[in-house]
């Protein structure tokens, strides 16, 4: 449990500040991520950053049990397959960005999503 309350406190604030920081600059954000996209290079970098911080959280967080914690366990493994989907796949990745980019709620359901769950890790983290 121990474990469990520090990464939550760890990605709870982050995925909060992120939600905030999309909703408050949705324009923006919808414009850095088709520059992200362009680069092959950020791909890159990114999947050299995502593969390891979601195998981190899945070697000492595997927690599959019916409460919260199971989020940090899904975040870990969605997070090590994102990074792995962006070095062995990136043209996929360009792809279905561009065409989720195309959806004109995408800031908003991103910032959304980011937002609920760093609340709830913050909740759980915190109280």
């Amino acid at each position: 449990m121990a474990t469990s309350v520090f990464i939550a406190r760890l990605i709870g604030p982050f995925l909060l500040v992120v939600g905030l920081a999309v909703f408050a600059n949705r324009d923006s954000f919808r414009t850095l991520a088709e520059e992200f996209l362009a680069s092959r290079a950020l791909l890159f970098l990114a999947a050299l950053i995502t593969l390891p911080a979601g195998l981190a959280i899945v070697l000492t967080h595997n927690v599959w049990v019916a409460d919260w914690r199971v989020l940090i366990t899904l975040l870990g493994w969605l997070t090590a397959i994102s990074g792995a989907i962006r070095l062995i796949a990136p043209q996929f990745v360009v792809k279905n960005g561009r065409n989720f980019l195309r959806q004109p709620m995408m800031p908003t359901i991103a910032g959304g999503i980011w937002g609920v769950l760093g609340l709830i890790l913050c909740f759980f983290g915190y109280r």
